[in-house]
């Protein structure tokens, strides 16, 4: 008796694997780097389906991703931790979708270029970044319409404030501390400045030194995220932001009241 050969079934559940993990780590790259909810489920449902998956389900916070490929498929969560802004990780994970949809790339070759995104460093050093901040302090002074002999007290707190928030996060992993802390520095040294003689108007040497500070990116994120219809994202963006301001207003308040 001649038996027939089992004809093995192709394992689908392995391409579903694959495509669910490149997909969300496409999303927690973005999401660390400071891209809005809705760019980060509309490119991973771009991903999902250049990858054969027409239907997947994604749900996106700023804290967290879950992601499932296909109805039949196991949904996963992913945990973001840590938060930053970097928007150049953005562009090269939006370019990785696009060449992996337009079919310029297969899927190894998309997680290869991801894993090397993920892993790369900010596109500045430390210190390019707080002379930036020094600049634009001392350029915010002078748009809120401060003195020219106000220029070098800016310069001086911004860099030192923006290097306290640098310094800081690394010690207290707790974002409020490091930016109160980064606040009361920035307006302990402009007091003391001002009162050495260096800089005339405190108060707009304060608001030039701060703006660095400014969540300008949450705000914006948030108010883009209500209006795209992800509430629970747009809100939490907006607390993040407010307790940022808060923590600014904390640290230059305690400033006022002691010194």
């Amino acid at each position: 008796m001649e038996l027939t050969p089992e004809i093995s079934k192709p394992n689908h559940k392995a391409d579903i694997d694959t495509a669910t993990d490149l997909c969300l780590l496409a999303g927690k790259i973005m999401l660390q780097s400071g891209a809005e909810t809705y760019r980060v489920e509309d490119t991973m449902t771009r991903i999902a389906t250049s990858l054969g998956i027409p239907i997947s389900h994604s749900y996106v916070t700023p804290t967290g991703i879950i992601f499932q490929a296909g109805s039949e498929a196991s949904s996963k969560l992913i945990r973001i931790a840590e938060r930053t802004t970097d928007l150049q990780k953005v562009t090269a994970v939006n370019s990785v979708s696009r060449k992996l949809t337009s079919g310029m790339i297969q899927a190894e070759e998309a997680h290869q270029e991801l894993m090397r995104i993920d892993h790369a460093a900010h596109a500045f050093p430390v210190w390019v970044l707080i002379a930036a901040a020094s600049i634009a302090s001392a350029c915010f002074m002078i748009m809120f319409r401060g003195g020219w002999q106000d220029l070098l007290p800016s310069l001086v707190s911004g860099g030192l404030g923006y290097s306290a928030v640098i310094y800081f996060h690394r010690l207290v992993k707790v974002k409020f501390f490091a930016e109160l802390f980064a606040a009361f520095l920035v307006g302990l040294v402009s007091v003391l400045l001002v009162r050495a003689g260096i800089g005339l108007s405190l108060d707009k040497i304060i608001i030039g030194s701060v703006m660095p500070l400014v969540p300008g990116l949450l705000i914006t994120n948030a108010v883009r995220d209500l209006m795209a219809g992800h509430l629970v994202s747009g809100l939490s963006r907006g607390a993040e932001a407010f307790l940022t301001a808060f923590a600014i207003g904390a640290g230059i308040a305690v400033v006022f009241i002691f010194f």
